[in-house]
């Protein structure tokens, strides 16, 4: 296993990486002998603050409130975050460890050795906020249902605990996708390799072990000796202009067409007004009730639907989840089912904390379909 750390003498300062996987006790054997043999001056770990909280104290995520998400407009970042790691919590499962191990070995021993300890990965957060950025309406879609397609139940053998090790399996998962997704794996591996460099050389003291997934490894190596804009790679890149101006010129037309309507006719305006208000409300209601929520989920979806549409900074979504989870409280149990229940599209509909999740994605999509169906037919009146 020791054949497996790659030592790296940069600028008179030793340092150490050690390839993981973070589902595999052998990874966790490999870190505790790694640590206890080099007495480095510093560990690096492959953690931001927000994981390092979440590692430390597992339980307090499930104290999660999801009308707090719902609000804070995080139920994207949530569901990818959720999906993520419900797949490396299911394979440690069947390989009988704990994901993250191997992290928690160089905690326990910074604190037991009294050695620095380095949290020397981006947030989580911007990573995804990185990503979705840089992708479109139709991609963001796509990747949806490419996550949800993992197959969670296959067997994981011996040989595939090697691969395991030699490359982190849900990082390669994700690289994967990046066949399709190049800006995937540009910003969750080649970007993050680049801050982990930073910090891993940065790091203080004479002597660095640096405990990594295997898939960052290689490119961290190569990193460490070239130079990184560390607040370019810090910064979350805004809306492009589009994506900033068509969630106001979309509503904008919509107004100035029913304006023309009436300009033509009483009738022909009515029958606008009424148009948007049938296909936004009706859409809405309809694919809010696919997920067999509360009634008043599905009837504030109806009611709210027409005026969001019109108003880019609401969401129909996010009052039905607003109501949905409200009504229906999702419990400790619900928390605790999601890594079992989050593949299975079956599951999100008994699951209420994933159910608030869902009306909130149905509601929003039923209420686009309708907005862009309900803007054809004004147009169609018009001409």
């Amino acid at each position: 296993m020791k054949d497996q750390l790659i030592r790296i003498d940069y600028q008179g300062k030793e340092i150490i990486l050690i390839p993981t996987a973070h589902v595999s006790q052998e990874s966790v054997n490999l870190v505790r002998e790694t640590i206890k043999e080099e007495n480095p001056d510093s560990i690096c770990i492959e953690l931001d603050d927000q994981r390092y909280k979440n590692l430390k104290n597992p339980e307090a995520w499930k104290n999660t409130n999801i009308i707090d998400i719902i609000k804070e407009k995080k139920v994207t970042l949530l569901i990818a975050n959720l999906i993520l790691s419900s797949y490396q919590k299911n394979i440690a499962k069947k390989l009988k460890t704990k994901p993250g191990q191997e992290m928690m070995e160089g905690i326990k021993a910074s604190e037991e050795m009294g050695i620095n300890l380095v949290l020397a990965d981006r947030s989580i957060q911007t990573t995804f906020m990185r990503i979705w950025r840089k992708m479109g309406f139709f991609e963001k879609i796509k990747l949806f249902f490419s996550l949800m397609s993992i197959d969670d139940d296959e067997d994981v053998s011996e040989e595939d605990l090697q691969r395991l090790i030699e490359r982190d399996n849900l990082e390669l998962a994700i690289e994967d996708m990046g066949k399709d997704y190049p800006q995937i794996a540009a910003t969750l591996l080649h970007e993050r390799d680049k801050f982990l460099a930073y910090n891993i050389k940065n790091a203080p003291g004479k002597k660095v072990v640096a405990i990594l997934g295997a898939a960052h490894t290689p490119g961290v190596e190569e990193e460490v000796f070239k130079d990184q804009d560390i607040e370019e790679l810090n910064k979350i890149p805004p809306k492009s202009l589009i994506g900033k101006l068509l969630p106001w010129i979309i509503p904008a037309l919509i107004v100035i067409l029913i304006v023309l309507g009436f300009k033509q006719s009483m009738n022909t305006g009515l029958s606008q007004i009424k148009s948007w208000f049938i296909f936004n409300s009706v859409l809405a209601a309809v694919f809010t009730a696919l997920c067999l929520p509360h009634p008043l989920s599905v009837l504030t979806a109806f009611v709210a639907a027409p005026f969001t549409s019109i108003n880019p900074v609401l969401a129909c979504g996010w009052f039905a989840g607003l109501v949905e989870a409200s009504l229906k409280k999702p419990t400790v149990e619900d928390v605790n089912n999601i890594p079992d229940d989050i593949f299975n599209l079956k599951s999100w509909i008994h699951n209420k904390f994933l159910k608030a999740l869902l009306v909130v994605i149905l509601a929003n999509l039923g209420s686009s379909i309708g907005t862009i169906i309900a803007g054809s037919k004004i147009i169609q009146s018009i001409i």
